[in-house]
């Protein structure tokens, strides 16, 4: 069952600091979600087919990105997040996960025109992600990126391509590298 969702709009002055900042991209606007419940390990295979197992990192905030290779927004989505992954490969993972298809040749030409060199892709060959999303992870758009905070813990998501490198970003990253 999909857990509850809140929206995250600041609260009055004082409360501010235990509430997330607002992080927007077109639509869409960060989504706390409650409870917060663990990330579960995925056994994904990587763009190779090999098997791999995925789960978030003490200490670390994941990214969990699902896309779609019907998905014109997943073509501006995917270059940020490897750029971010990039820029912060020392305190952030970012996970994208192909929802659609299990073709590696597919997925393979789809992101061949990207620019996606620093990003984790995997195919989600067992339903492993599938799974997850009926459970924690609903997909609500395409795309959709889950926050995992430093805990491990899903605080929330984002669906659409919002650019995580802008100052809003950077502060809502910040924000749960803080929350420890």
């Amino acid at each position: 069952m999909a857990a509850a969702a809140s929206l995250a709009v600041p609260r009055a002055s004082g409360a501010q600091d235990s509430w997330p900042p607002v992080f927007e991209a077109g639509r869409s606007q960060f989504t706390v979600v409650r409870p917060r419940a663990v990330m579960p390990q995925l056994k994904l295979q990587d763009l190779r087919g090999k098997d791999v197992a995925v789960a978030a990192k003490p200490g670390r905030i994941t990214l969990v990105n699902f896309w779609a290779t019907w998905c014109p927004a997943c073509k501006l989505d995917l270059p940020m997040l490897a750029s971010l992954a990039g820029s912060r490969p020392d305190r952030l993972d970012v996970v994208a996960i192909c929802t659609d298809t299990k073709d590696l040749r597919k997925i393979r030409s789809f992101l061949g025109g990207l620019a996606v060199q620093n990003l984790a892709c995997y195919v989600d060959t067992y339903d492993a992600a599938a799974e997850a999303s009926r459970a924690m992870f609903s997909l609500v758009g395409m795309p959709i990126t889950y926050l995992v905070g430093t805990g491990g813990r899903i605080e929330g998501y984002i669906a659409g391509a919002p650019d995580w490198l802008s100052p809003a970003g950077t502060r809502l990253l910040q924000f749960y590298r803080e929350q420890g």
